[in-house]
C-alpha cells in the first residue's frame, strides 16, 4: 500500500474532523445572547466558517456582522456580514481597517445589547489598531517571528501594544455583553493568549513583557518601551467566554484515521512545543528504534514547534519538522514524517506542510540537493517541492494547531 496515500488519508480526515461548525453550534446551544442587538464579530483563519456557522443557527437573528480573516479564507457572501482579508501573520493596513470598522460597529451599544465575538488563530495579526506606528508593529512582528519566540511570547509583547488586545476590545464594547466563542490554536488553551485575548483578562504582566523584550534583544523605540511598561485589563464584568476545538480533537481524529487503515496509533503528545527540526530528528529516531516492528505503527504529535530563521529560504515548521526527519529514515522501508498545520498554510507558502519518507534523501541527492544545506538555509519549501514532498491542501477553515505524524507500514 501506498504509504504516501495513508498519509493523505489522514490529513483529511483529520481536517474534515475539526471543522468549527458543529463547535459553534453547540456552544450555541442555550446560549442567553440578550434582548437588544445582536452583533457578530469574527476574527481569525476560521472566522468566515464560524460566522456561517453562527449565522445559520441564529437563523436571521444577527443584526449586522463583520468578520476579519486572511487573505483568500473567505468562502463567499452572509447576510448581514461584511467581510474584509487582511495580512497574516504580519498585520497590514487593511488589518487596522477592518478593525476600525469593527470598533465602530460595536461602540455605543446598550446593556441588553450582545456582540458574539468568535475568535480562532490568526487574530493577532488580523484584529489590531496599534498604538504605535503601523511599520514599527510590522518590525517588531518580523523580529518575534525571526528570533523564534513561541506564541505566548509573541502575544505578551503585542498585546501592549493594542487598542484591542489584552481586553481592551471587551472594554470597548461595554456596557454590552460580550459572548466570546473560541477555537483554540494555542497549547494548553489559553483564554487570554488566543488571537492575543480580545475578550479575556490579560494574565501576563508588563514585567514579563519587559523580560521578553530583553531576552529576545527586541530593537524598540522609546514609545514602545514605555507601553511594555503600562499594565493591561485583569478583570472584566462583561464577557462569557467558551472555548470549542482544540488541537487535542485534531489528535484524536489523527488517531481514528490511523486505525481505519490498519495502524495502531499511540497519540505522544498534544503539548508539542520545541525547534521543529528537533521535532522531526525526534519522529526519527522512533522510526529507528522501531524498525523490525511486524505490525504497523502511527506515532502522532500535536502542538506547534518554533523555527529560528538562520538562512534566507522559504518554509514554515511543518515543512522544516518533516525535512529535518528524512535523514533519519534513509535505509528503512514504508517508514513515513509528514507534519501539517490545520489551516491549510505553514508560514508565508501556499502549502500546509511537509511529507518525507525513506527515499527522501535518495531523491534529492540524485538531483544535487543536499538535505542539511537546505535546512541550514531555511529552505525545507524548495527541497519538498523537488522531491514532491510539499502537503498542498488550500484554506480550510479551521485553525487547531499542527499534527505531526510518523507512519511506519507492514
Amino acid at each position: 500500500m501506498d504509504i504516501r496515500k495513508d498519509a493523505d488519508r489522514i490529513i483529511e480526515y483529520a481536517i474534515k474532523e475539526v471543522q468549527p461548525y458543529d463547535a459553534v453550534k453547540r456552544a450555541l446551544e442555550g446560549a442567553h445572547l440578550g434582548s437588544g442587538r445582536l452583533i457578530l464579530v469574527a476574527v481569525g483563519k476560521a472566522a468566515w466558517s464560524m460566522a456561517k456557522a453562527a449565522s445559520v443557527q441564529l437563523s436571521g437573528k444577527i443584526d449586522e456582522g463583520i468578520v476579519i480573516t486572511k487573505y483568500d479564507h473567505s468562502k463567499g457572501e452572509l447576510k448581514n456580514i461584511t467581510i474584509f482579508e487582511a495580512g497574516h501573520p504580519v498585520p497590514d493596513e487593511n488589518s487596522f481597517k477592518a478593525t476600525e470598522a469593527a470598533l465602530k460597529l460595536t461602540e455605543n451599544l446598550r446593556e441588553n445589547d450582545t456582540v458574539l465575538f468568535l475568535l480562532s488563530g490568526g487574530g493577532s495579526a488580523l484584529f489590531e489598531k496599534p498604538l504605535i506606528p503601523g511599520d514599527e508593529l510590522q518590525d517588531i512582528t518580523k523580529q518575534l517571528l525571526a528570533c523564534g519566540a513561541d506564541i505566548v511570547e509573541m502575544n505578551t509583547i503585542r498585546k501592549r501594544f493594542s487598542a484591542v488586545k489584552g481586553g481592551r476590545f471587551a472594554l470597548h464594547c461595554q456596557p454590552a455583553k460580550v459572548f466570546t466563542i473560541v477555537l483554540s490554536d494555542i497549547i494548553g488553551d489559553p483564554l487570554d493568549m488566543i488571537a492575543s485575548g480580545p475578550a479575556y483578562p490579560d494574565s501576563a504582566t508588563s514585567a514579563d513583557a519587559l523580560n521578553i523584550a530583553e531576552k529576545y534583544s527586541l530593537r524598540l523605540s522609546e514609545r514602545a518601551k514605555a507601553l511594555l511598561s503600562e499594565e493591561t485589563p485583569k478583570k472584566l464584568e462583561n464577557v462569557t467566554t467558551q472555548i470549542t476545538g482544540s488541537v487535542r480533537e485534531l489528535c484524536r481524529a489523527a488517531e481514528k484515521a490511523c486505525v481505519s487503515l490498519g495502524y495502531l496509533p499511540v497519540i505522544l503528545t498534544d503539548s508539542l512545543n520545541c525547534e521543529a527540526s528537533e521535532a522531526g530528528r525526534f519522529l526519527a529516531s522512533i522510526a529507528r528504534y522501531y524498525a523490525d516492528t511486524k505490525e504497523s505503527l502511527a506515532f502522532i504529535a500535536g502542538g506547534e514547534t518554533v523555527v529560528h530563521l538562520k538562512g534566507k529560504g522559504k518554509g514554515g515548521r511543518n515543512q522544516e519538522l518533516a525535512l529535518a526527519a528524512a535523514e533519519g529514515l534513509k535505509g528503512l522501508s514504508s517508514t513515513a514524517v509528514f507534519s501539517f498545520g490545520s489551516d491549510g498554510t505553514d508560514g508565508p507558502t501556499d502549502a500546509a506542510g511537509g511529507y518525507v519518507d525513506q527515499s527522501t534523501c535518495e531523491k534529492l541527492s540524485a538531483i544535487g540537493v543536499d538535505v542539511n544545506s537546505m535546512l541550514g538555509n531555511n529552505d525545507a519549501y524548495n527541497a519538498l517541492a523537488q522531491s514532491g514532498g510539499l502537503i498542498i491542501t488550500g484554506a480550510t477553515g479551521t485553525n487547531v494547531n499542527d499534527a505531526s505524524i510518523l507512519l511506519i507500514r507492514r
